[in-house]
């Protein structure tokens, strides 16, 4: 199966990862390799993870305080947001 991140997910994502670098350097890319386990995950078992909405699923990240938020179209994975848990629970769905 295939996987794919939304532009605004990508930038979510590419804005974490320079946080993190600015906190600990090496830490951003700590982070990257947490959210491409957490793909690897998904992609495993798409349907293990809950439903928060009709179309979406979340798949929280072991060690960092993040979520992928995600939908199954056309048997690919389409990454909707890179979800920081420190916001609130709806900030997702602007996307």
């Amino acid at each position: 199966m295939k996987y794919r991140f939304l532009s605004t997910a990508h930038e979510e994502l590419r804005r974490a990862a320079i946080y993190y670098d600015r906190k600990v350097l090496g830490l951003g890319m700590e982070f990257l390799d947490e959210i491409d386990q957490t793909v690897e995950r998904i992609l495993r078992n798409p349907l293990a993870w809950r439903k928060i909405s009709e179309n979406n699923r979340r798949c929280r990240t072991k060690r960092f305080p993040y979520s992928l938020i995600y939908s199954i179209a056309n048997e690919e994975i389409v990454i909707v947001s890179v979800m920081n848990l420190h916001r609130g629970p709806d900030a997702w769905e602007g996307f």
